[in-house]
């Protein structure tokens, strides 16, 4: 049976998403049938003004209705400290914990070669021009990537570009501390599913690279 045109792009349409495969993908829509059309006209609504009504914080990159977001305006954050995340998500998590206080800055990713993913396509220079102003002094990055290949890859990498920014020996102005998110994250897990007491201690148990 031919499934109706309508039905076959909403279905093509959910089969992009991540983790969504076809089965998935027909359920969803067939569920959407018996939804108010009120509830599917708001939905649509929603989709449509999520890019719209949505931009990236300049400084730090994060998702937010207004420039600069929220966190980067608050005056009673710890500006001299960034805490790098790869996902937006991120944020959120380690927000939920009440422990960390400083600046985030949001890479959008992890450098991935098999998904031609490099450093460029990430917002890494973005994060040097923040650390090498002489407006802003940032004493510490803490690096807080997913404990997986790519995160790794990534965190290696931004501990070797923020460490060449550090000043020649003798400058009287302050070696950057670049550190890791301690123990307590599983190899392989995604920071958004921790849970606040393990960010918690990853953070206050974070070592220097």
């Amino acid at each position: 049976m031919k499934i109706p045109k309508p039905l076959a792009r909403v279905i093509e349409a959910f089969e992009k998403l991540p983790g969504i495969g076809p089965k998935t993908a027909q359920r969803l829509t067939y569920y959407l049938l018996h939804v108010p059309q009120s509830e599917l006209d708001f939905f649509a609504d929603a989709l449509g003004n999520l890019k719209k009504q949505t931009i990236l914080c300049s400084n730090c990159k994060n998702v937010s209705e207004v420039d600069p977001c929220p966190i980067c305006q608050d005056s009673f954050r710890d500006s001299s400290t960034i805490l790098v995340v790869e996902n937006p998500l991120d944020i959120l998590a380690f927000e939920r914990t009440g422990k960390y206080k400083g600046l985030y800055h949001v890479l959008h990713g992890s450098i991935n070669p098999l998904e031609n993913i490099g450093p460029d396509e990430l917002y890494i220079e973005d994060l040097v021009k923040r650390i090498t102003n002489n407006k802003l002094r940032i004493n510490e990055v803490i690096i807080a990537t997913n404990p997986t290949m790519e995160g790794e890859a990534t965190a290696m990498y931004l501990n070797k570009k923020l460490k060449a920014q550090n000043p020649p020996a003798g400058r009287q102005n302050p070696k950057l501390k670049v550190t890791r998110l301690g123990m307590g994250i599983p190899t392989g897990a995604d920071l958004e599913y921790a849970d606040e007491v393990t960010l918690r201690e990853a953070i206050e148990g974070r070592r220097e690279i």
